[in-house]
């Protein structure tokens, strides 16, 4: 792998296969139980849906922000470092590769440790969201031996008293700045990642099925240019046919091992 990868700036794209090895489960990847996440006409559309969405997210929050990084996210950040990677583009949620050291990283799905207003556009912090919307249901509490899902929220069965607190400059809706299901990738965001990759001579593909488009747009735009392209992902993804190298492995083993190798020669 690394013969190819040698002398090559190096741009790297994460999706959920990284974050496993962390606690976090998968979407997609083998062994993954099934998980129906909330669409965004959904939680646009329905009051009683945001309600459930923003318990279920409430709960798992404090949860999905204790899970640590964990070996590939490493690596990715000693890449970089290194100055063998010209930074990340991650299809994860969860910010464990700014806290395992990386810099130049673009969540390209977004990050759950902020919070937009839909109707003003206010950003706000997550933890101060989280403290008001502690305060407003007291009520509410995680259910023993329950399972976080992969965009960091929990199932919940009992949430018509949940109370949602609303923007506090507009009184307006307040969304996670995540990109939900059926929801377009923002423009600004797309054009950072396409200029990570175009500033690379190689591509490597960490933990993504690349099922969701933005994956596979980006994966086109290297296959065009003719650079090598490394796929490291336990199971089949949609760009296989088109690596130069696919690895069916766990990615903090290869992530680690390309780490050694390649700032061992900087």
């Amino acid at each position: 792998m690394t013969d190819i990868l040698v002398g090559r700036p190096i741009a790297i794209l994460t999706g959920a296969g990284l974050s496993t090895d962390s606690g976090i489960p998968d979407y997609r990847g083998e062994g993954s139980r099934v998980v129906n996440p909330m669409t965004i006409s959904q939680f646009l559309g329905d009051e009683t849906a945001r309600k459930r969405y923003w318990a279920g997210s409430h709960l798992g929050w404090r949860r999905f922000m204790a899970v640590q990084p964990n070996a590939g996210h490493r690596a990715i950040a000693a890449l970089e470092l290194a100055g063998v990677a010209n930074g990340v583009v991650t299809q994860n949620v969860d910010g464990l590769h700014l806290r395992a050291g990386s810099r130049r990283v673009v969540d390209i799905h977004g990050s759950s440790d902020r919070v937009r207003c839909l109707q003003c556009g206010q950003i706000f912090s997550r933890d101060g969201v989280a403290e008001r919307m502690a305060a407003a249901n007291p009520w509410l509490n995680a259910p023993e031996g329950v399972e976080l899902n992969p965009d960091g929220d929990v199932v919940i069965e009992h949430y018509g008293d949940m109370v949602v607190p609303s923007c506090t400059v507009c009184g307006g809706d307040l969304k996670p700045e995540v990109v939900f299901f059926g929801e377009f990738v923002p423009t600004e965001k797309f054009a950072e990642a396409s200029a990570l990759v175009r500033g690379a001579e190689a591509l490597v593909i960490a933990g993504s099925s690349l099922t969701v488009n933005s994956g596979i747009r980006l994966l086109d735009q290297a296959a065009k240019r003719r650079i090598p392209i490394v796929i490291v992902n336990r199971g089949t993804t949609k760009g296989d046919a088109r690596a130069t190298l696919k690895i069916d492995a766990g990615t903090s083993e290869v992530l680690g091992a390309l780490a050694e190798r390649l700032t061992a020669s900087v």
